[in-house]
């Protein structure tokens, strides 16, 4: 593995502080979550929150270990989603740059963290897809993403694009411009601070600076199909959310029937094991041997997250009945937010993949999966 800058290895005292700090915040990003949701607007003050908490630095390189990156990402998902989705396209835009990149954009993207940049990836689009070309004044840009997180708000966004031999690019551009950006389409009822949208890219012009790593890098395994860990880890976060707002509904009531009793605790059941998973994704995921059983593990995780999400937003809608709907409750917001990011992307196929990696290969090793 290349060798990072020092920017990328903070002390892991910092890491570990940083992790507090995120802890202690959960509740005031909390605070400002239904807010946020009402009016479909980019949580502009929490990302500034965890600039000032140097987490966009500290969790966007080498220094966390797995499971110091696990928590972060979970802690930030369970204060809102929404910005746990941005946070962890974040450190994944990040983690691009500073796998493939080489010394001079790794330099560049040191100094960026620094300044506290905002990263994210965009890499679903409409037909025709985006292109990149070379001409007299050098490479063009041109196509739309769609479902591009924090469109006209990120700082750099990592996109894809075809180049004229039809091979897969990784190019850095500017997100933050909002003539670029239209989010009128993101008319959906969950995640809908991540203010996602379309981000035209028609005419932009990069240097060759901004080309990341080569034609294949993007979809290089495992980093590109394991590295989905991140997100169950930011879902993980949401389940546990809503899971923590059905406690306090019925520790705040009467005497809990035991139908009711019988209901939460299966639903916690699910969270711990979705839990339990995705700590051992994170491990299996960022071990420097990780290969294919990785993979198979991190995409059989995915399907225990989901199980678990859909469990919790049916244990606290059943429970607490009509109230859970009313969008100025809670819940409402918690499960709307989840039941969307669950959605994402292609769990069936996943699914899919990781039964049929089990199936071609005996699957136990001693006591353990693989």
């Amino acid at each position: 593995m290349t060798a990072r800058p020092a920017a990328f290895r903070p002390a892991a005292a910092s890491v570990a502080a940083g992790l507090e700090q995120i802890e202690r915040s959960v509740g005031e990003i909390q605070s400002r979550a239904a807010a946020l949701d009402a009016a479909g607007a980019f949580p502009v003050e929490d990302v500034a929150l965890l600039r000032s908490l140097g987490a966009l630095e500290l969790f966007a390189g080498d220094a966390p270990a797995a499971l110091q990156l696990m928590q972060a990402l979970r802690l930030v998902g369970r204060a809102n989603l929404s910005l746990g989705r941005i946070f962890e396209g974040h450190v994944n835009g990040a983690r691009l740059v500073a796998w493939y990149g080489d010394a001079d954009q790794r330099a560049r993207l040191a100094a960026d963290l620094a300044d506290g940049a905002l990263f994210g990836v965009w890499n679903t689009e409409p037909q025709p897809g985006v292109t990149i070309r070379t001409d007299a004044d050098g490479w063009r840009l041109d196509g739309a993403k769609s479902y591009a997180t924090g469109a006209g708000f990120v700082d750099r966004a990592i996109i894809t694009a075809l180049d004229a031999d039809g091979a897969r690019r990784m190019v850095l551009v500017d997100g933050a411009d909002p003539e670029r950006a239209d989010r009128t389409a993101w008319s959906v009822r969950g995640m809908r601070a991540t203010c996602s949208g379309g981000y035209d890219l028609t005419g932009m012009r990069v240097g060759e600076e901004a080309l990341i790593g080569g034609p294949l890098d993007y979809l290089k395994e495992p980093r590109f199909s394991a590295g989905a860990w991140r997100f169950t880890a930011v879902q993980l976060g949401g389940v546990e959310r809503v899971l923590t707002l059905l406690r306090d509904h019925l520790a705040t009531g009467a005497e809990v029937d035991p139908v009711r009793a019988a209901r939460f605790g299966e639903a916690l059941a699910q969270a711990r094991s979705a839990y339990l998973w995705v700590k051992e994704a994170a491990e299996r995921a960022e071990a420097p041997d990780a290969g294919a059983e990785a993979i198979a593990f991190v995409l059989l995780t995915r399907g225990v997250v989901e199980r678990a999400g859909l469990a919790v937003i049916e244990a606290a809608q059943r429970t607490v009945g009509t109230k859970a709907f009313f969008a100025e409750h809670p819940i409402d917001q918690a499960c709307r937010d989840l039941a969307l990011y669950l959605r994402q992307p292609v769990p069936d196929q996943a699914l899919d993949r990781a039964a049929k990696a089990f199936i071609a290969k005996d699957c136990w090793r001693g006591d353990a999966l693989w």
